[in-house]
C-alpha cells in the first residue's frame, strides 16, 4: 500500500493539523483517509502525527509492505535513519512511528514535492480549518496534547476527552423489521417495507425519542434524516410524527449494495460463491459481486457525515439508517479499524448515539439500546 502524509502549522508553532491517505499501490484507489487537529504545535510535530496516522491506518487495513511518500525532508530522512533525531519533542514521535513501521515486512520512505502530496495536504488543511474557530491559540509544548476545552458542556464528557467546542450529536436509529430481516437475507438496496411487527418497533423507537429532552426546541423538531429506502422512511416518519417534524433523505445513508447476493441467505451465498464470500468476509476492500465493498460504504458514509456536520454543526440530528452505515458512524466515533464491522451487533430499531466535536474529537455515548422494545 501507499501512504501519503502531511502536516502543517499556521505559525510554527501555531494551530496545527495533519492528513494521511492510504492507497492501493497498484490501482491508486483510496483505501482510507485520516485527518485531525492537533492543537498548537510545530510543522514537524504535525508531519510526524500524519505519518503515524497513515501507518496505523495501513496496519488496520492489513498491509504487509508500505511505501511512504511525504514532502517533509526531515521526517523522511529521520525515518530512513540517515539523519539523527536531535530535538527532544521529536524523539517520542519518531519512536512511535518506528514501532508502527516494525509491524510491516518492509517500509520504504520517499520524499516528494508538495505539489505531488496535494491529497494529504488538503486533509491537513481541512483539519486546521475545523479546529481554527474552536481551539484556544495559547502556546503550549511542542508535543501534541489535547486542546483544553473553551467551553464546558455539562451534557458531554469533555472534561476527560479534551474535546473542544459544541458537538454535533447524532441519534442513530436502525429501521424496524422487514420480511428480509426475518429470514436473515442480504438486504441492501432492495426496497422492502416494514412488517407489522416492524411498524410496532418503529412506533416504540418514536415514543422513546419523543420522550427525550432537547429534540424539540422552541416548538421545532430537530432534523430527521433517513436513507431513501422505504423501510427507513417508514421508521423515520414514525419518529417525525412523534416529534412534530419532517423527514429529509440523504443518499449517503443507504445500506451496502450487496449486488448478486441481494435476497440470498448467508448459506445460499456461501453455496453459490464459497471462495469469494470467504475472501469478502476477510477483506473489507473486496466488493460483493456486482455490489459495493465495506470500505466503499465507509468512505461514502464519512462523506455524508461531513456534509451533515457542515450543514448542522453543533445541533442534534436523528439519523435513520441501516446496519453498515450506523456501524461506520460508530467506527468513526471510536476511531476504530474495519474489524469493528464484524464485532459489533446492532438490533432492529436500536438506538445508538455518537457526538462529533469541531476539533476532530468524538464521543460514543450509547450503542444498540433496545430498552424501548422490551
Amino acid at each position: 500500500m501507499l501512504v501519503e502524509a502531511d502536516g502543517g502549522s499556521r505559525g510554527n508553532p501555531g494551530p496545527a493539523g495533519y492528513g494521511a491517505v492510504v492507497k492501493d499501490a497498484d490501482t491508486g484507489a483510496v483505501l482510507a483517509e485520516r485527518k485531525a487537529y492537533v492543537g498548537i504545535a510545530t510543522n514537524n510535530v504535525a508531519e510526524y502525527s500524519g505519518l503515524i496516522a497513515g501507518l496505523a491506518a495501513a496496519a488496520e487495513l492489513g498491509a504487509s509492505t508500505v511505501d511512504v511518500r511525504m514532502d517533509s525532508k526531515l521526517v523522511v530522512e529521520q525515518m530512513s535513519g540517515r539523519w539523527k533525531v536531535k530535538h527532544p519533542s521529536m524523539q517520542p514521535l519518531n519512536a512511535e512511528a518506528k514501532e508502527l513501521a516494525a509491524r510491516f515486512s518492509r517500509v520504504r520512505y520517499e520524499w516528494i514535492p508538495r505539489a505531488e502530496n496535494s491529497h494529504a495536504d488538503g486533509l491537513a488543511n481541512e483539519a486546521m480549518d475545523a479546529g481554527r474557530d474552536s481551539a484556544k491559540t495559547v502556546p503550549q509544548a511542542e508535543a501534541p496534547k489535547p486542546v483544553k476545552p473553551v467551553k464546558q458542556d455539562r451534557t458531554s464528557p469533555v472534561g476527560w476527552t479534551g474535546a473542544t467546542g459544541t458537538p454535533t450529536k447524532l441519534l442513530l436509529v436502525r429501521h424496524g423489521q422487514t420480511a428480509m430481516s426475518v429470514e436473515k437475507r442480504y438486504s441492501g438496496r432492495g426496497d422492502v417495507p416494514l412488517t407489522e411487527h416492524g411498524k410496532q418497533q418503529a412506533a416504540a423507537a418514536a415514543k422513546r425519542l419523543g420522550a427525550m429532552e432537547g429534540l424539540v426546541v422552541d416548538g421545532e423538531a430537530v432534523p430527521i434524516i433517513a436513507s431513501p429506502l422505504i423501510r427507513t422512511q417508514q421508521t423515520a416518519q414514525a419518529i417525525a410524527d412523534a416529534l412534530g417534524g419532517r423527514v429529509e433523505t440523504h443518499p449517503g445513508l443507504i445500506e451496502t449494495d450487496f449486488g448478486d447476493w441481494e435476497g440470498l441467505t448467508f448459506k445460499e451465498a456461501m453455496d453459490r460463491d464459497p471462495e469469494f464470500q470467504t475472501a469478502w468476509l476477510s477483506d473489507t476492500s473486496i466488493p460483493a459481486p456486482g455490489g459495493e465493498s465495506f470500505d466503499g460504504v465507509h468512505r461514502r458514509v464519512r462523506k455524508a457525515r461531513d456534509e451533515l456536520l457542515a450543514k448542522y454543526g453543533g445541533r442534534t440530528l436523528v439519523l435513520v439508517s441501516h446496519v453498515t452505515p450506523i456501524k461506520a458512524l460508530l467506527r468513526m466515533g471510536l476511531d476504530a479499524g474495519p474489524s469493528l464491522l464484524f464485532r459489533l451487533h446492532l438490533d432492529l430499531a436500536s438506538l445508538s448515539i455518537v457526538e462529533f466535536y469541531p476539533d476532530g474529537n468524538a464521543s460514543v455515548r450509547l450503542v444498540n439500546d433496545i430498552s424501548h422494545l422490551s
